[in-house]
This record gives structure tokens, C-alpha cells and sequence, in this order.
């Protein structure tokens, strides 16, 4: 059985369970996602993007 689950979703997740169960500010998951954004607009977003789906694809073949 395949489940899709988008990264953002479990990145969503994490961050909540950082807030919740951490303690980390919600001040500092914005300023970490706004990196993000930011991040995404630099030379370093292809190379970022491609290890993510490298990594996802390697996830899904081990569970196959």
C-alpha cells in the first residue's frame, strides 16, 4: 500500500511537535520557515531540492 505524504506536511508537523513538546518559541519556527523562503530564491535551491526527492526516492524503495 503507498501513502503520499507531501514533505511540507511532515515538516508542519515537526515544527508543531517542536513548539509543543521542545519548547521552542513559535517566533523562531516563523523566522526558520522565512529562511526557508528566502533560501528558495538562492543558486542552492535546485541542489536542495534535488537531495529531498534523492532522499524521498531512496525512503520509498527501502519500504518496497
Amino acid at each position: 500500500m503507498d501513502v503520499n505524504l507531501p514533505v511540507v506536511v511532515v515538516f508542519g508537523l515537526a515544527a508543531w511537535a517542536a513548539v509543543r513538546l521542545l519548547g521552542i518559541r513559535p517566533w523562531a519556527v516563523a523566522l526558520i520557515a522565512l529562511f526557508g523562503f528566502y533560501l528558495a530564491d538562492t543558486f542552492a535551491a535546485p541542489a536542495i531540492d534535488n537531495g529531498t526527492r534523492t532522499g524521498v526516492e531512496i525512503v520509498n524503495d527501502q519500504h518496497d
